[in-house]
């Protein structure tokens, strides 16, 4: 009887450290939303370090590096016929033509 006992504490014991494991050090963090970058941020975009993007298609990433190199606080992408949505002197405008490559890189 005394070992089975001890073969019963010693799964229970196996199973917790097995668990123990498994388990999370802290919350996990919720993922982020395309286009959302923590690279550093300048006071006002600089459409001259997006212009290696103009000819590229115009991708999520290919839209992000462009505003992480010109500095801005966000991109948008303006498609033939668009609407403007005022002027923002932290955003990063990149011009698309019909087949989605970049036309055009300024900032507003």
């Amino acid at each position: 009887m005394r070992s089975v006992a001890r073969m019963a504490w010693l799964a229970g014991t196996g199973a917790l450290v097995l668990l123990t494991g498994c388990s999370q050090l802290g919350p996990a963090s919720a993922p982020r939303p395309i286009g959302a970058s923590t690279a550093p941020v300048g006071g006002s975009c600089e459409p001259q370090g997006a212009q290696w993007a103009v000819g590229k298609s115009g991708t999520a990433r290919v839209v992000e590096e462009a505003r992480v190199r010109a500095g801005a606080r966000m991109a948008r992408v303006v498609y033939p016929g668009q609407a403007g949505q005022g002027f923002d002197a932290q955003r990063l405008s990149l011009d698309v033509d019909g087949s989605g490559k970049i036309t055009a890189a300024r900032c507003g």
